[in-house]
């Protein structure tokens, strides 16, 4: 079997984002969903206490470390951060600043994203980013927030972007299959305030870019036309924002197939994932290549992963992406780094039961529990090399 080599400077690591695993996270405007105090379609369960890692990201980042990995992505909560609307809590910068020192001691650089999908609650009240008042709003956050960011060399501003502008209806859920059209007065105001932040976070010194979720749409034969003009909202207008950034993260899971009405059904043969999602490892090579074609700017993979309760599927599917991400190396992409999703089973927007950590926990005693697909993940890292799918 033949070893596929990375480069020694490569970013090997894995994300996490606020609301997901840190738990009570009760000013947020998930938060308020979850317990029916704000619009949204109904939650399996709430996160609650979810995986407690804002008291236990200690522990989380040495089991990264002590892996083999060199990265840690997670994200600062907003919601956290101005509780209320024109109040900063000092307790809380210093909370996620004391995180980037945590990853820098254990030998991890920090990626910090500045918002992975929840808002506070009174932001989302005053209407959220269907008005013109959520650009500024951002901006004044992603300015108190520069003092977690001294020293930090990555910096995601908005995470999938794309899938708040398609979400923006609280009572849209995530299909199984394709995806509303982005909301253009959403998705403009989402590239303002992700330029107002690369702004922000340059001149601290920092690189800037954002994430965006590609979902390899591939058509059909004669439906090259039709798949264009569906990834236009959902995909493309937010990689071609990412022009002039430092950095773009890409971000896969599975494949959209087009035909000439739209997106295929899942073929009933197809292995599924625990999202509903189809397995297909190569998925992440698809959306190199396209951020790559639209901007030219250097990639990191931010997210990768698959929900399974079986293991030995989850190195399978990593095998396979990183063969991908190899191929488009190979091609001449500038793609920079790795990170999978996700460091630790989390609350999937609504459910624990699509696991896709390297990382289980108790949920009574909130024990961490490796897999090994995290040992797997470090020896890759260590090593530099995979063999070949």
């Amino acid at each position: 079997m033949t070893d596929i080599r990375f480069p020694d400077d490569f970013l090997w690591g894995a994300s996490t984002a606020a609301h997901q695993v840190e738990g009570n996270n009760v000013n947020s405007d998930w938060w308020q969903r979850e317990h029916g105090h704000l619009p949204g379609a109904p939650v399996e369960t709430p996160s609650g206490d979810a995986a407690d890692s804002f008291h236990r990201y200690p522990d989380d980042m040495a089991l990264l470390a002590g892996a083999g990995l060199n990265a840690y992505r997670f994200s600062v909560e907003w919601a956290r951060i101005e509780p209320e609307q024109g109040f900063v809590s000092r307790a809380m910068i210093d909370h996620y600043r004391r995180m980037v020192d945590t990853a820098r001691e254990l030998g991890l650089e920090p990626m910090i994203t500045l918002h992975h999908f929840t808002n506070p609650a009174w932001f989302a009240r005053d209407g959220g980013w269907q008005t013109d008042a959520s650009v500024d709003a951002f901006a004044r956050y992603v300015e108190a927030a520069l003092p977690i960011l001294d020293g930090v060399d990555l910096v995601c501003t908005i995470n999938e972007p794309n899938m708040v502008s398609v979400l923006a209806d609280p009572e849209v859920g995530f299909p199984s299959i394709g995806l509303p059209p982005g909301v253009p007065h959403v998705t403009e105001r989402l590239i303002d305030a992700h330029k107002r932040a690369v702004e922000l976070v340059r001149g601290v010194g920092s690189r800037a870019g954002w994430s965006i979720a590609t979902q390899a749409y591939q058509p059909e034969p004669g439906a090259e036309q039709v798949a264009a003009e569906y990834g236009r909202s959902r995909e493309d207008v937010f990689l071609d924002a990412a022009s002039g950034d430092d950095w773009v993260g890409v971000q896969a899971y599975t494949r959209t197939k087009i035909g000439p009405e739209g997106p295929l059904p899942i073929p009933y043969a197809a292995e599924r994932t625990l999202t509903g999602w189809e397995y297909y490892p190569p998925a992440i090579g698809d959306g190199i290549r396209n951020s790559w074609a639209r901007n030219g700017v250097p990639v990191y993979v931010t997210e990768n992963g698959i929900a399974t309760a079986d293991d030995s599927r989850r190195i399978d599917y990593t095998r396979g992406a990183l063969a991908a991400v190899a191929s488009a190396m190979a091609d001449g992409i500038d793609v920079r780094g790795y990170l999978h999703w996700s460091a630790l089973d989390n609350y999937e927007w609504g459910s624990f039961r699509p696991t896709f950590g390297l990382i289980g926990w108790d949920p009574q005693t909130f024990e961490r529990l490796p897999k090994p697909s995290l040992g797997w993940l470090g020896e890759v890292a260590r090593t530099g090399a995979v063999s070949a799918p």
